[in-house]
């Protein structure tokens, strides 16, 4: 396959805290957090572990470490006031802890504040020019804003710095399929998959660029890897439910649009679908 395009060729087309050990780590593209290993989200986020968080802030009150692990925590469990907070006091404490801008930016870029999440991110890299986490966390910044050039840039110095970040190559691999880029895209996401475990997002993605190649066939087992992996994933059902219909194989399809507007009966491009395919509302459909 030929190399990815370049910057230019581009342009041109358009912890947790125990005792007084802290486990600093990042979350791709995501909050950096310092959760141990083996505990995953759901449990991170429990109301009694951030119960426990809080009792160190309470014993700690001026350890800028303690307000970021905590924030970073109260992020993963949508509460987002109270860890933007956290993050502004650890901020407060120390000024150059480039960990907390970057925590806040991921908070700000969720609720749709993307210059404010600009700005913690060019903090942080300008406290740490090689913190590849805050690299992504702009690049979705720049994506979100249109800004294909800026983004892959960020995306690219994220893959360089650690070539084992599957959501680096998820996310570029979003940004070459929205220009159309659908080659390179299946690489990435590909990639992706590689590094992150039982994860649908990628799997659809690539379903899709392959949809978008003609590859249809493989496109349908990537889809079908998909719902298996989270059979609540509307975008998953009706993407399979396309590749189905694509390969003439109707009662497939029809029972994944069904899938689809059974988990939301008002999604407009399941119900097309499932009419495209001569679907019946109360027939039971084979899906696999």
């Amino acid at each position: 396959m030929s190399r990815p395009p370049t910057c230019t060729q581009m342009a041109a087309r358009t912890a947790m805290l125990v005792g007084a050990a802290l486990l600093a780590g990042c979350a791709a593209g995501g909050l950096s957090s310092s959760v141990p290993e083996g505990l995953d989200t759901a449990q991170a986020a429990s109301p009694a572990n951030i119960a426990s968080l809080t009792e160190v802030v309470q014993r700690n009150p001026n350890d800028a470490q303690a307000y970021n692990v905590r924030g970073s925590v109260l992020g993963r469990a949508g509460r987002n006031q109270e860890a933007l907070a956290d993050f502004d006091r650890a901020i407060a404490l120390d000024a150059n802890y480039a960990q907390a801008y970057a925590n806040r930016g991921q908070v700000h870029r969720q609720t749709n504040r993307l210059e404010l999440a600009l700005a913690d991110y060019d903090k942080a890299l300008s406290l740490d020019q090689n913190y590849a986490a805050a690299y992504l966390g702009r690049g979705q910044v720049y994506r979100a804003q249109g800004r294909a050039l800026d983004a892959l840039n960020d995306y690219n110095r994220a893959i360089q710095m650690t070539p084992n970040n599957g959501q680096a190559y998820y996310n570029r691999g979003l940004l070459y399929q929205a220009q159309g880029q659908h080659n390179f895209a299946v690489d990435d996401f590909s990639s992706a998959i590689g590094l992150i475990q039982q994860q649908a997002e990628p799997y659809i993605a690539r379903g899709l660029s392959r949809l978008a190649l003609g590859d249809v066939k493989t496109a349908a087992s990537d889809l079908d890897e998909a719902v298996t992996i989270d059979p609540g994933s509307l975008n998953a059902w009706t993407s399979r439910g396309l590749a189905y219909e694509r390969l003439g194989e109707k009662e497939k399809a029809a029972g994944s649009y069904a899938k689809a507007l059974n988990l939301n009966k008002e999604h407009e491009a399941a119900k097309k679908g499932f009419a495209r395919v001569g679907g019946r509302t109360g027939t039971v459909y084979q899906t696999f």
